[in-house]
């Protein structure tokens, strides 16, 4: 029962995030009319929003670990807060992606803490089973938000959804004030410096497996990315779907993602974790290519295109939880710190990618399932160097 208390509490905190990504994606053309702003420019505002992400869990990680886990949710929430106001207030471009970065900083916090918990409680094939169940409540954000967002649109306009925002994070926060133990006693809290941090920090850097389980995730984030940030244009662009029809086909891929990782406890408790990563990567790649073998032979339609991401999604649902779990295994003393440099790592991984492939969109789906296909063959070949190591780390420990 606590086990499933704590994910639903985790699920809803750690919404804050894909609720912060998602909901505005059926605005994004929408906002580049009225603020008259360029294609690249409204991604600019996700980028922001990712680079923000990534380098401010470095930040939250340490804290985390020596106040406690609950007290920097407050604080980030808190600064996701007026980032958001900012948001809504926005009078350009310019002051929309300086407010989202703003928004990042915040919102950071939710994505180091609910990892450190779980860190805090199990390990193994436990941790992914309560990872598995926080992404199932997660799951929901990606499905409803851009329907959230395309009705907010309907009914007041891109900045209304900002405004919303701020109402899910007044949630969050009565949530976690009131439904969320702290799960790091005073005892097992450590006093971070900069000394620490470096010497941690060199210790993860300098673990390979540590480092290849991090970007295999990243490189698997980074192909969510690129969706996101073409997704919205392809498909109004190219197959002329409105904000209500983008947001169905947007969902289909979420529940590709969600549903898969509700397997990845299970079948890594029967086959183990590194033979579900080893096959999911694989698929992920298979997908990836033949999306984009059929893309470059002209053959690509709205049905054969969200068919081939959703399949390739659903790979990652088993890949991506195992790798967040495995990674923090060997690093129990610094899990704050582990989960923020991994996490630190993944984002500005997905941001690196968005600023790398833009320069390629021209409102055709082939270059954003070209980066896509980049994406898959990284991970794979990243989990074919690692993987060999963690099965002969698990013989010598045997």
């Amino acid at each position: 029962m606590q086990l499933f208390r704590t994910a639903l509490v985790l699920g809803l905190l750690s919404a804050v995030g894909p609720f912060t990504i998602d909901m505005y994606l059926p605005a994004l053309p929408e906002i580049g009319a009225r603020l008259d702003a360029t294609v690249a420019q409204v991604q600019a505002t996700l980028t922001a929003f990712f680079i923000a992400f990534g380098v401010s869990q470095l930040v939250w990680g340490p804290m985390a670990d020596q106040v406690g886990r609950k007290p920097p949710i407050y604080v980030g929430l808190g600064i996701f807060v007026i980032g958001t106001v900012a948001c809504a207030l926005a009078p350009t471009i310019g002051a929309l992606t300086a407010a989202r970065f703003v928004q990042g900083l915040g919102a950071a916090v939710v994505m180091v803490v609910p990892r450190a918990i779980v860190r805090d409680m199990f390990t193994g094939a436990e941790a992914t089973r309560l990872m598995a169940l926080v992404m199932l409540v997660i799951s929901v954000s990606p499905m409803l938000a851009p329907l959230a967002g395309s009705g907010i649109l309907a009914f007041g306009g891109w900045r209304l959804i900002f405004w919303s925002l701020a109402l899910v994070t007044a949630l969050s926060l009565a949530v976690t004030a009131f439904g969320l133990d702290e799960t790091l006693p005073p005892e097992r809290r450590r006093r971070v410096n900069l000394a620490s941090m470096r010497a941690g920090a060199k210790t993860l850097l300098a673990d390979p497996v540590f480092m290849g389980l991090t970007f295999i995730g990243g490189f698997g984030m980074a192909s969510f990315f690129v969706f996101i940030s073409s997704a919205s244009f392809v498909y109004t662009e190219q197959f002329g779907l409105d904000e209500v029809e983008f947001s169905l086909a947007f969902a289909i891929n979420a529940i590709g993602f969600f549903g898969a990782s509700q397997l990845a406890g299970p079948l890594a408790q029967r086959y183990g974790l590194v033979p579900v990563i080893g096959v999911a990567l694989v698929g992920f790649a298979g997908f990836a290519t033949a999306n984009l073998a059929v893309s470059l032979l002209g053959g690509t339609t709205l049905v054969s295109m969200i068919a081939l991401l959703f399949c390739g999604n659903a790979c990652l649902g088993l890949v991506m939880p195992t790798t967040m779990v495995m990674a923090l295994d060997d690093h129990g003393e610094i899990a704050g710190l582990a989960s923020s440099l991994g996490g630190t790592l993944q984002m500005v991984a997905g941001g690196v990618m968005i600023m790398l492939a833009a320069p390629f969109f021209d409102g055709t789906a082939t270059p954003m399932i070209a980066a896509v296909a980049v994406c898959a063959w990284a991970a794979l070949a990243l989990g074919a160097m690692v993987l060999p190591r963690i099965s002969a780390r698990g013989r010598a420990a045997a």
